[in-house]
């Protein structure tokens, strides 16, 4: 017979945050899951996300969710230093080959907010993201992205809004954390039809 353990069945009703094998599994069955490379959208979400900078170079930023690099090779250029991350490693590999040209880039598998890096940046990019996260989790990165944002630094949040079954959260859930989290200025917002942006200054 089997010991019982004391540890309680985990509640399905409480959103989890989703595993490096969803991510996984995802981009083993294709190569672009989300048609980051061809999708118009995509590329005008990408034009507006850059616009909302509202410094021309960064000297040290950290980009959370990189996937496959696309956002991360027009990013770069206004970067001296950008560390990019992602769970999953079948992204990162695609992603080192599309940034290969680009030194100031460096890329590293960490799983947020468990392995957030140490170090301060002034500027951080979460860019469809957080809605990965469980509710606890998410509270735990806003937290230690506030701290890792030097004073006067830019924290720019860009999420698809309509609702996705497979996600413990929405993009108005997370940017409404967002808004109420301490240490973060709301500097501007935009909405659109799929999305919305919001960016904020650490004070």
């Amino acid at each position: 017979m089997s010991e019982r353990s004391d540890r309680p069945d985990p509640d399905p009703s409480v959103p989890v945050t989703l595993s490096a094998r969803y991510f996984d599994d995802m981009y083993e069955a294709h190569r672009d899951p989300w048609n980051f490379e061809t999708s118009p959208y995509e590329a005008g979400k990408y034009d507006r996300t850059l616009a909302a900078l509202p410094n021309e170079k960064y000297t040290a930023a950290l980009e959370v969710g990189c996937s496959i690099g696309v956002l991360t090779a027009r990013l770069a250029p206004r970067c001296t230093q950008l560390l990019s991350l992602d769970l999953s490693q079948r992204a990162l590999d695609r992603a080192r080959e599309r940034c290969a040209g680009l030194p100031q880039v460096r890329f590293e598998r960490r799983e947020m907010p468990a392995e957030f890096p140490s170090g301060r940046f002034d500027l951080l990019v979460l860019s469809e993201v957080l809605y990965y996260l469980s509710p606890a989790d998410l509270q735990l990165m806003l937290g230690r992205s506030a701290r890792a944002l030097l004073p006067g630094g830019h924290l720019l949040a860009v999420h698809w809004t309509p609702v996705v079954h497979d996600y413990p959260q929405t993009g108005d859930q997370v940017h409404g954390a967002l808004l109420a989290a301490p240490g973060l200025k709301h500097l501007h917002g935009e909405r659109h039809e799929q999305y919305r942006l919001d960016l904020f200054e650490r004070v």
